[in-house]
């Protein structure tokens, strides 16, 4: 006798053939209205923190105001004045040349190039010895930037510097006479730890196969590193160059150990800035140069996105 089947789901009345599924608009199940409450006070702190500053200081530097007298009270609109005389400062053009080599020596060679060393030269070790040099370059990173100042004041100092004691040449005034190169390793030895940390945790993903097997086939270290190593960290060598490059030009801590002398061999952007706005209370003047200085920050992040970005397309 034969068994009775039945009608397939399309022929079952009521029954909703089967398409596909389709995605949920709305895959957290919050809604829009709860989705919008989480992004507003985001967006608050970025209107407050970031949007109203930047237009605050483009008007600023469209003005004659300064810290004391008149123009106090009273600031007049002067148009692109103050644009055009910082771009025509010779003084301006020297900090900025000096704020490039700063942040060419101390971040995109020093803290990239210490940092990836570090991580590089400790990845297959374990123990006291990593935990040591490891804890040693974070704590100089987590020291507040008064106290980093005043130990490098100690060591560099003329008469009683700790360096000078140790090479046996007292007299030796580091800080006048080299004062790039000393704010230099000083920004270099106090932000090395970032890179170290980015670095090592980008070499965590470079199988260890690969690295033995170039290694049996004769590879120097150069080689292992050209054609195994960087090829697959590149993505977090440039994050890391974008982040220390920008912070760097934008770093105030080397006004503690040089105050941008002497005679101005020393004075990056921001300590410029500080000078000419708060010092010299000219707002005005300073607030069109820190705006400069945004539009160079957003040249460099620009240049390393697009480089980022053709990592991703060749990949």
């Amino acid at each position: 006798m034969a068994q009775a089947t039945s009608p397939p789901d399309e022929l079952v009345e009521g029954a909703r053939p089967v398409t596909g599924a389709s995605p949920a608009p709305d895959a957290a199940g919050l809604g829009r209205a709860r989705a919008t409450g989480f992004l507003v006070p985001a967006m608050v702190l970025i209107l407050v923190f970031l949007v109203v500053p930047a237009v605050w200081t483009i008007w600023l530097g469209l003005t004659n105001y300064r810290l004391t007298g008149l123009a106090a009270a009273s600031p007049e609109i002067v148009g692109l004045d103050n644009f055009t005389d910082a771009l025509g400062d010779e003084r301006f053009r020297t900090s900025l040349l000096l704020t490039l080599e700063f942040v060419l020596g101390s971040a995109v060679i020093g803290q990239a190039g210490l940092g990836f060393a570090i991580a590089f030269a400790l990845r297959d070790r374990r123990g006291p010895l990593r935990r040591v040099v490891e804890g040693l370059v974070l704590l100089s990173w987590i020291l507040p930037s008064s106290v980093v100042a005043f130990l490098w004041i100690a060591l560099l100092d003329r008469d009683a510097g700790t360096l000078n004691a140790l090479l046996g040449i007292p007299g030796m005034a580091w800080l006048l006479d080299y004062p790039m190169l000393s704010i230099i390793i000083f920004n270099t030895w106090r932000g090395t730890a970032f890179s170290m940390m980015l670095y090592a945790a980008a070499l965590e993903n470079v199988p260890r196969s690969h690295l033995e097997t170039a290694r049996l086939a004769g590879a120097s270290t150069w080689q292992q590193l050209r054609d195994v190593v960087f090829p697959r960290i590149r993505g977090h060598v440039l994050t890391n160059l974008l982040l220390i490059s920008l912070w760097t030009f934008n770093d105030f801590a080397p006004f503690l150990i040089t105050a941008g002398g002497p005679e101005q061999r020393s004075e990056i952007l921001p300590v410029y800035v500080y000078k000419v706005a708060l010092s010299g209370g000219e707002l005005g003047f300073g607030a069109a140069i820190s705006f400069v200085m945004l539009l160079i920050n957003l040249v460099i992040a620009l240049v390393y996105l697009r480089l980022l970005g053709r990592r991703k397309e060749s990949a």
